[in-house]
Parts: C-alpha cells; sequence; structure tokens
C-alpha cells in the first residue's frame, strides 16, 4: 500500500469543457421545427412542378443537421488542470478520444496570459522545461478570467510551500 504525502495532494482541480447552448432537447426541437416548416414550403412549391426546390430543402435541413453534429463532437473535448506542491498535470483530451498529458514541476512552470484591452485574455499557456502547453482555448472571455486567476493563486501556493 502506497502513502500519499500531503504535498501530492492537489491544491486545485479544474475540468475545463467547451460550453454549448443548445441541449440535446433544444436541438431535437430546432430539427423538428426546421423540418416541418421546410416540409410545408417545399411541398407548397412541389405542388406548383419546382420539385427541385424540394429537394434543396432537404439539402439545406441535412447541411444544418450535420454542422450541429460536428459542433457536438468538438464539444467531447476536455482539459483537466490539477495542481499539487510538487507536480503540475494537465491532461488533455481530444474529441476524437485521444488524451495528452504534461507534468510540470510547479517551481519551473510559468502561467502565461495574453490580453487585449477590449476583449481580456486571449490565451493562455504553462510553459517551462522547453515546452509550451496552452489552456482552455475554447473558454469564452468570463471563464478565462475565472480560471486564470483561481490557477496563478495555485501555483503561487504551490511554490510557496
Amino acid at each position: 500500500m502506497a502513502e500519499t504525502y500531503a504535498a501530492d495532494e492537489p491544491i486545485f482541480k479544474a475540468l475545463l469543457t467547451p460550453h454549448r447552448s443548445l441541449g440535446r432537447t433544444g436541438f431535437l426541437v430546432l430539427m423538428g421545427v426546421l423540418a416541418v416548416g421546410w416540409g410545408a414550403v417545399g411541398l407548397f412549391f412541389l405542388s406548383i412542378g419546382a420539385w427541385p426546390v424540394f429537394g434543396f430543402f432537404g439539402l439545406d435541413l441535412l447541411a444544418v443537421y450535420i454542422a450541429f453534429r460536428l459542433n457536438y463532437r468538438a464539444a467531447r473535448a476536455r482539459e483537466e488542470v490539477s495542481v499539487s506542491r510538487t507536480l503540475v498535470d494537465i491532461r488533455k483530451t481530444a474529441p476524437s478520444g485521444r488524451t495528452e498529458e504534461h507534468l510540470f514541476n510547479p517551481f519551473w512552470a510559468r502561467f502565461s496570459v495574453a490580453r487585449h484591452e477590449e476583449i481580456g485574455i486571449t490565451g493562455m499557456a504553462v510553459e517551462g522545461q522547453g515546452r509550451r502547453v496552452p489552456l482552455g482555448g475554447f473558454l469564452n472571455p468570463e471563464d478565462r478570467e475565472s480560471f486564470a486567476s483561481a490557477f496563478g493563486r495555485a501555483l503561487a501556493t504551490a511554490r510557496a510551500g
């Protein structure tokens, strides 16, 4: 049985995920409304002999469906960040499920934040040991500010001791 030391206990843990404003139910309602609306208009064009228009409405519906499915697939991305007194652990999971882990010594890790006067934080990264790992690229500006503040405090706490 391995002993757990206080230095290895996480000071900070965060799970970063992309925000999606339209849930599964909203998606189904949207697709239903679009199908009924475009179906009705398409049937009108079909009844007056403009049958190609009916097919193009079907292609539009298919394009919207594919766009939303790709958007939801991209939402499976995740970034798990934890800081302890001995380790900064960043685990990034791509939408495909491929995971990569980046480990840093908190005493050598540097947290860099790029800011724009009007927008706020435009980019964040952990740098150290010749590597640079971007963080939270999919977060909105408010979440970037919140994460940057909390992560910066955790890194300072880890260094303090």
